[in-house]
């Protein structure tokens, strides 16, 4: 059987590690020949909020392959404070990357996937893009503001032939992004007072386990299949849409 994407060009941004990296290896083994873009760690070294810098990664992936199939945006940050006590740099930090970082690599994918009439452009959200979180208004803002674009983008668009949509993972809790001991969740979670209550990484970690109706944590696969699927041509008829990745957490 031939892979679902054979022989498409990827472009994945925040590619060095976690989420990011997994995306690319599962695009790889669908039959993608994947560029992986980071602000480090990577050959491809980019900023996804220096513009000069999107611009030139999407010129280097036509110049190499032609063309760019597929794009996924996933470069975010996470910083959890309390609204009152919000260092407004650190704020104004999230929005740049997970907002306006995503603006500029949707009007790349855009711009190079226009002349060819096709292309899957695909946001990593989160399901605080569609409901708020408290000690964490930066991302949830940030988020909510990233379906808004996905399906502005989408609009503008479908004439095109070009399709943009989201996903909203829930809570990857046996992730780095939760489980590193420096800065993962559960420490900034546990230090910003997100769970009332809580004493200690182990509470907080049953807390938000007993908000899934399906009992487990979101893995990098639930997000790397749902990836494939919206890449594919078997969602050509689907756009603007949040899918929720979320175990029933979410369900709107």
């Amino acid at each position: 059987m031939t892979p679902a994407l054979q022989d498409k060009i990827a472009i994945v941004t925040g590619a060095a590690q976690g989420l990011g990296a997994a995306i690319c290896q599962r695009l790889t083994a669908d039959g993608a020949r994947v560029v992986p873009a980071d602000v480090k760690g990577l050959d491809v070294s980019v900023d996804v909020t220096r513009e000069e810098d999107m611009k030139a990664l999407f010129d280097r992936a036509v110049k190499q392959f032609s063309r760019v199939d597929i794009v996924v945006a996933n470069a975010a940050i996470l910083i959890a404070e309390p609204i009152a006590e919000a260092d407004a740099e650190k704020w104004r930090a999230v929005m740049n990357v997970n907002l306006f970082g995503n603006f500029l690599t949707m009007k790349h994918a855009c711009r190079v996937m226009k002349p060819r009439k096709s292309g899957s452009i695909i946001q990593i959200n989160s399901k605080s893009g569609k409901k708020g979180s408290a000690a964490n208004s930066a991302y949830a803002a940030s988020k909510f503001g990233g379906i808004g674009l996905v399906q502005s983008v989408a609009l503008e668009m479908a004439p095109h032939g070009i399709r943009c949509n989201a996903i909203c993972p829930g809570n990857l809790l046996d992730s780095p992004l939760w489980t590193d001991q420096a800065k993962g969740l559960f420490v900034q979670y546990l230090k910003a007072g997100k769970v009332p209550g809580a004493k200690n990484i182990d509470d907080v970690r049953q807390t938000y386990m007993n908000q899934v109706p399906m009992k487990r944590g979101c893995s990098y696969d639930d997000i790397c299949n749902a990836v494939i699927f919206l890449a594919s041509e078997q969602s050509n008829y689907i756009t603007g849409i949040a899918l929720s990745v979320t175990g029933g957490q979410e369900m709107s």
